[in-house]
């Protein structure tokens, strides 16, 4: 009964000050879009401001540790990108242990990538593409907002499922890399959706498939790479929120209660569908089971491909 009421309490007087929204990545990408698409309903929500703290580098790492070593209070969350999920295979010398020091909330929202090209590029489907990387052997580069981010184990995914050549280029997050493809200094990107959108719409770039299990409805059109003859590829990315462990369970309840609310707002839910990216609001114990997959996954991937970060 003690134990009961204190969580109740914590609750009850949650936020008691600006909620610190932690975001791991620069300005600009879909982890940012996302954070400032459900900063304002998730403040109205919580009856508190919601203040974004834009963390980037090192893939989220960075992001993560803040939050990692914050108070259990709920004033302190992180929302990140599925490159969450590359963290216990891809970083053997953090200072924290991504799975035991931060616990699961809800996973807000998900979107495919897009492969695009440069114009110069001639391929204008997936086999085309592929027909193109065999034919130009050392010649195809591929850009990567980082080692190990979800641009570049897709593209390692879809080198080992293709069963192509390619030599991956990092850039410092999903701009530069956008700009070194329309400046022709590499020739395809694995891309978020919000990322390439205008471009490709614009004919700057050529989106040529997407990599989830369905097609996206900001591409209607474009075909997965599952339908273009590389079946069971699936690189889908979430973004979700978590929390320091300790956190009281009556607050992740209440912060998974109120985002899910916010993830339902018809104004939030239609600004994310014209971006590409498909609001979810899952559970705590389906987001956890999320994660535990999707690190098996990402482990084989970053094992068979040697992937090593900086």
């Amino acid at each position: 009964m003690l134990l009961y009421g204190v969580a109740a309490g914590a609750a009850e007087t949650y936020p008691s000050r600006p909620v610190r929204l932690i975001v791991g990545a620069a300005p600009g990408g879909g982890t940012d879009f996302v954070a400032r698409m459900i900063m304002g309903d998730l403040a109205q929500g919580l009856g508190s401001p919601v203040v974004i703290d834009n963390r980037g580098g090192a893939a989220g790492t960075v992001a993560g540790e803040l939050v990692a070593r914050a108070s259990p209070d709920g004033q302190t969350l992180l929302l990140i990108s599925g490159n969450f999920s590359t963290f216990p295979s891809l970083y053997r010398q953090l200072s924290y242990d991504p799975i035991k020091d931060l616990v699961p909330i809800s996973n807000l929202a998900a979107t495919p990538l897009v492969v695009v090209v440069n114009p110069a590029v001639p391929a204008k489907s997936v086999k085309e593409l592929i027909d193109h990387i065999r034919s130009r052997t050392g010649q195809i580069n591929y850009a990567a907002p980082g080692v190990g981010s979800m641009g570049h184990l897709a593209a390692e995914l879809f080198k080992r499922t293709a069963q192509v050549e390619m030599e991956h280029i990092a850039y410092k997050g999903g701009g530069p890399a956008i700009t070194a493809l329309l400046g022709g200094e590499v020739q395809l990107y694995f891309s978020t959706v919000p990322a390439a959108l205008v471009q490709a719409k614009a004919g700057r770039l050529r989106a040529i498939a997407t990599t989830g299990q369905k097609r996206s409805r900001a591409f209607p059109d474009l075909p997965t790479l599952g339908e273009s003859g590389l079946p069971g590829y699936d690189v889908t990315v979430w973004f979700g929120l978590l929390a320091p462990t300790g956190t009281a369970k009556s607050i992740i309840e209440l912060l998974y209660k109120k985002s899910a609310v916010v993830m339902s707002n018809e104004s939030v839910l239609n600004r994310l569908l014209a971006e590409g990216v498909e609001p979810i609001a899952s559970s705590l114990d389906q987001f956890r089971a999320q994660i535990e997959l999707e690190n098996k996954k990402w482990a084989e991937v970053i094992r068979s491909a040697n992937v090593k970060a900086n």
